[in-house]
């Protein structure tokens, strides 16, 4: 069955393609006021737009959200933490960078989140930053160490989670250990409510050989972007190199969509946008569903679809042949694509397993009834 997430927004959503124009999530221009305004202050805030936002993706049958990790955003682990409140079956990654904190303070912290949300959170680390973001965290970690780091973050976080600490006296199991370059511990682990918790998933993400190595041996999920080289040659390196170490890893393609009923309407979309933030691009190449400028237009990735929605979904499923095992969608503004994406999108890409999927929730309503 495919998996489908939906990528949160981190600096406030709404339709135009100039980030500083929107409104919604108190970032970006002032709502204009109206006659049925209310100007009270507190009434309706940040997290009341991203509330809707978590609660549209459960309503439209995502599998999922995801927190990015943005320096200049919203922080993940509160965004991923309220989405969490909020729903009641979607599952929640939380995107965060080792230096966040030790990998013991993050395993603690996502315990307690198992806990209160019945094991609905998992992790995507993010290895690869820029410069600019290592040195304003104060990361001094630069190149293929990261990925060390990395390694030994989730082995370390792993270690303590299925351990028992040792308590004064010798008490509570033998603790877990560790002695690596970036990471120290000596009788870790947890007892009481923080055990016996299902582990997050761990997505990463990345297309270099580093990137695919770490997958290889810590991930769970690998989420793929549709830049650089060809997907397939990628998506087999990262099988084989897992099914050497007796390993499986599942494929996630992360890629921004626009979808109308008609493909001339998604490409509207696409050009009202593209006029809006840059005033010289009066005409674009309709040469396919692939689009590279979504980046032009305010997404973080470049590359993504245009087309109607059997287009789109055609292409979806496309991609599901080369071993692409799900999607991280992206669509703004996000409470309107996300309804579009359920009600006229998501059956075409997989209907029998949305189907199956669909009824097993019943059953479970059922059951709790």
């Amino acid at each position: 069955m495919t998996e489908v997430y939906w990528e949160l927004p981190s600096r406030g959503d709404g339709r135009r393609a100039v980030a500083a124009l929107n409104s919604r999530g108190g970032f970006g221009a002032q709502r204009p006021t109206t006659i049925a305004t209310d100007v009270r202050p507190g009434n309706f805030g940040p997290f009341d737009e991203l509330a809707q936002i978590v609660l549209a993706a459960e309503l439209s049958g995502v599998d999922g959200v995801v927190a990015p990790y943005d320096p200049n955003g919203e922080e993940s682990w509160i965004v991923a933490a309220a989405a969490l409140r909020q729903t009641r079956h979607s599952r929640v990654v939380v995107e965060f960078h080792p230096t966040f904190g030790t990998a013991v303070y993050a395993a603690k912290m996502s315990a307690t989140l198992q806990r209160l949300s019945a094991g609905r959170l998992e992790w995507r680390v993010k290895v690869d930053t820029d410069a600019e973001d290592a040195t304003a965290r104060g990361d001094v970690v630069r190149g293929t160490d990261r990925y060390a780091r990395a390694a030994e973050f989730l082995t370390v976080a792993r270690g303590v989670w299925n351990e028992e600490q040792i308590l004064p006296g010798g008490f509570g199991g033998t603790g877990y250990d560790f002695d690596g370059e970036y990471y120290d511990v000596l009788g870790g682990g947890f007892r009481g409510i923080l055990s016996g918790l299902p582990f997050p998933r761990v997505h990463l993400t990345g297309d270099s050989p580093e990137a695919l190595e770490l997958s290889a041996h810590h991930g769970d999920v690998h989420q793929f972007t549709l830049a650089g080289d060809e997907l397939s040659t990628r998506i087999t390196a990262l099988d084989d190199r897992a099914s050497e170490l007796g390993r499986t890893v599942e494929k996630v393609l992360r890629i921004p969509i626009i979808a109308r009923e008609t493909a001339d309407e998604a490409w509207a979309r696409v050009e009202r946008q593209l006029r809006e933030s840059d005033s010289t691009a009066f005409e674009i190449d309709r040469g396919g569903i692939l689009w590279s400028g979504f980046d032009r237009i305010g997404y973080e990735h470049s590359i993504g679809l245009v087309g109607s929605y059997e287009e789109v979904a055609q292409r979806l499923s496309s991609y599901r042949d080369l071993g692409v095992d799900g999607f991280v969608l992206s669509g703004r503004p996000h409470i309107e694509e996300l309804h579009r994406a359920g009600e006229h999108l998501l059956h075409l890409v997989d209907p029998e397993g949305r189907i199956r999927k669909e009824e097993k929730a019943t059953t479970e309503e059922k059951a709790t009834a």
